[in-house]
């Protein structure tokens, strides 16, 4: 079984050390083996593995080809890993998983959590997208990040940004304002909820945005462009807006507003994007998204 950002250690007889090895992404238990990276047991894991001892932990030696991802090594829904079989094999991504092994080693807080780091992606399928909404980077506070853009787990008070996306809804369509942030019920139908910086340092905002992440949400931005028709695009604020670029509007629906953090004042209120967004799908013969989600018990 691989989980993702968390790693796993085994005991050499033989060589009286720690053996850890750490996939940033996806990680599998191996026995230690005493030796070089280059043995049966080390082959395949050498770009992540670490020899563990008193002082810390030591990157292991590569190999020239260990910084490409084998694809089927990745914990990513099924659809979306022959998709973006081809971003699993670039640099870029190989950088990413070595930037956030370092940030793991030297003891920083990564947000979300490891197994929610595709959480988007595992949720909503890529042959069951309908709808994209677009964040920008996880939150960085402790216990609110779970992968999907704007949605916080159930016991976490709502983000002032999803309260007014809330507003807007309870306005558009006359829908009940919820008292949790989880959004997994959009999800589930097929409403994309895509973060452009899949990770996060606590307490940094935007810390990583610059690692590489965006080049893969752009990949994932064009990929759904190219290869399916009639998406609605929710481009909310400047930077998502910045993404228009990649989207072939002759093929999908993109509907732009302020973004609904109060900091952009009120122009969130009244864009109807909600009710427009089921009539674009209706349009197309698919099935409306129901906005509404459960009330929990106080």
């Amino acid at each position: 079984m691989l989980y993702p950002l968390s790693y796993g250690t085994g005991n050499s007889k033989n060589a009286g050390q720690k053996y850890c090895f750490f996939n940033i992404l996806y990680k599998e238990l191996v026995p230690g083996q005493k030796g070089i990276p280059g043995t049966v047991a080390t082959r395949k894991y050498q770009a992540d593995i670490f020899t563990s001892n008193i002082d810390g932990l030591t990157l292991a030696k590569r190999t020239p080809n260990s910084m490409s991802e084998k694809v089927e090594n990745v914990q990513i829904e099924e659809s979306w890993k022959k998709v973006l079989a081809e971003e699993f094999r670039q640099p870029y991504f190989a950088a990413i998983k070595s930037f956030l092994v370092q940030e793991k080693k030297a003891g920083k807080t990564i947000y979300p959590p490891g197994p929610l780091i595709f959480n988007a992606f595992n949720t909503t399928p890529f042959d069951q997208v309908k709808v994209v909404i677009l964040g920008q980077d996880p939150y960085h506070n402790p216990g609110e990040a779970m992968g999907l853009c704007f949605s916080v787990p159930k016991g976490k008070k709502v983000p002032p940004s999803l309260v007014n996306i809330y507003k807007e809804i309870n306005r558009d369509l006359g829908i009940p304002i919820p008292n949790h942030g989880d959004l997994t019920h959009w999800a589930d139908q097929g409403v994309l909820l895509l973060n452009a910086m899949l990770t996060v340092e606590a307490n940094k905002p935007a810390s990583h945005q610059k690692i590489g992440w965006q080049t893969f949400s752009d990949a994932v931005i064009r990929h759904i462009s190219d290869e399916k028709d009639g998406i609605v695009f929710l481009l909310w604020g400047k930077f998502a807006q910045g993404k228009k670029a990649l989207i072939d509007e002759m093929k999908h629906y993109v509907l732009t507003s302020p973004h609904p953090s109060p900091l952009a004042g009120n122009g969130f209120q009244e864009n109807g994007h909600f009710s427009r967004t089921n009539e674009l799908l209706e349009k197309q013969g698919k099935t409306p998204i129901d906005w509404s989600l459960e009330v929990e018990p106080d």
